[in-house]
């Protein structure tokens, strides 16, 4: 299991650093294995900073991230390295995550070399094929092709492709879709809900309530870095009992409404949400917990 206890990160801002930005504030959750939480919560939320503190590509400020109940930060060298082997990350940009000089094969040959350097080319090759037609990639279409040559969404298919080479336990995934179209999206979420299925868990960041109502197990919500509300999606969503979540609820378009600019229909109104420090969270029912005042 994959486990955050009361983590902030505070990063130094300003002239020589003096000063103090809070990102994330005493956050705790759990990711389990074969289920998919969505992580919601506007721009500058705190949503990205989490997702690269459980990558290690940052350390905390205060509190403990936690795989098999080892805390990661006591990961170096070899420990780190099998560390990546079961926790991966995949970004909101696909193209910035390729050298656009190299084409496929060669950031697959790359991934072998550093981690299957005792494997044959003939079973390398049979591993690779699978992983790309586990991700509905044909091999032929894509492995002798540069970054520039694909699409968005093929791109982010390959990430994850390479993510299931390494037979990972937990995928990271930041704004994975937002610059997909949307043809493309339910592709991709599809991939994930079927990588679910197979034991994966998967974090799913995003500011989009909708897909994360779509594709996830629990949710939860942040506000300035705290978490506001958390628990099983049906009653986050179903339920809001929090002034933020019902604000974020009350603003999501509707499909079949049309927006009126003749004051036929009132927008939905935001209410002023100052943030001092991080509320405490109650439960309101099994599985449901809010933050208090």
């Amino acid at each position: 299991m994959l486990s955050l206890d009361h983590v902030s990160k505070t990063y130094h801002v300003g002239a020589f650093g003096r000063g103090r930005l809070t990102a994330v504030r005493d956050v705790s959750f759990e990711l389990r294995p074969g289920e998919v939480l969505s992580l919601i919560g506007e721009s500058g939320s705190g949503k990205s900073t989490i997702g690269r503190l459980i990558l290690r590509l940052m350390a905390p400020s205060v509190g403990s991230i936690t795989y098999e109940d080892v805390d990661i930060a006591d990961f170096g060298g070899r420990a780190l390295k099998e560390y990546y082997r079961h926790v991966q990350g995949v970004f909101q940009d696909p193209f910035s995550s390729y050298n656009p000089i190299f084409k496929v094969d060669r950031v697959f040959g790359m991934l072998r070399a550093e981690f299957f350097p005792r494997v044959g080319s003939e079973e390398w090759r049979a591993r690779l094929e699978a992983a790309l037609e586990s991700v509905s990639l044909n091999p032929e279409d894509v492995l002798h092709k540069f970054p520039h040559q694909l699409s968005g969404g093929q791109l982010q298919r390959l990430l994850v492709a390479r993510a299931l080479l390494l037979e990972i336990r937990y995928l990271v995934a930041d704004e994975i879709i937002s610059m997909l179209d949307a043809s493309t999206r339910i592709d991709v979420l599809n991939l994930l809900a079927d990588l679910k299925g197979r034991g994966l868990g998967v974090l799913f960041i995003t500011h989009d309530l909708s897909l994360g109502n779509y594709i996830s197990d629990r949710t939860v919500i942040l506000r300035h870095g705290c978490i506001v509300e958390m628990g099983e999606t049906g009653k986050v969503f179903g339920d809001a009992r929090h002034p933020y979540t019902q604000d974020l609820l009350a603003s999501v378009p509707l499909l079949h409404e049309k927006w009126a600019s003749n004051g036929d229909a009132e927008p939905a109104t935001r209410r002023s949400h100052e943030l001092v420090e991080a509320p405490p969270l109650v439960p309101v029912e099994d599985g449901h917990l809010v933050a208090a005042g």
